[in-house]
């Protein structure tokens, strides 16, 4: 699955009970259509995306919330008993690679000469213990 779109929240880094790094955030995709009377809409969808490894911590550094991103990965589904014992499952992309497409607003923004060595493909790793 590839998407593009603009991060809406902050990433969120955690590491699972075996050490693994593992960076979550959401992603909006919105795409513009005229219906059949002619009016303009707008649907904005939201999708969960997370990192893991090296990929983590880069997406982590260098990632903030507005910033347009391409994500390539694959749909997962989880599911888990909450806290509460309740059944919950989630859906979202475990990314394999995560391209940085706009630049950051510091002045540690990435160049084009150099943007390539920090968007590795890693392959994601499943985490059964991770609740989300």
């Amino acid at each position: 699955m590839i998407i593009i779109g603009n991060l809406g929240s902050e990433p969120e880094l955690r590491y699972t009970p075996s050490g693994t790094p593992v960076t979550s955030f959401s992603v909006a995709t919105s795409r513009t259509y005229t219906s059949s009377d002619g009016e303009r809409h707008e649907e904005t969808e939201w999708l969960r995306v997370s990192a893991w490894n090296k990929l983590a911590e880069l997406c982590n550094q260098y990632l903030s919330k507005g910033r347009k991103v391409y994500v390539e990965g694959r749909f997962t589904h989880r599911e888990w008993t909450g806290m509460d014992g309740q059944p919950r499952c989630s859906h979202e992309i475990s990314a394999s690679e995560v391209r940085f497409l706009s630049p950051r607003d510091d002045a540690t923004s990435l160049t084009p000469t150099n943007q390539e060595e920090f968007v590795p493909e890693a392959p994601p790793q499943d985490e059964p213990d991770v609740p989300w």
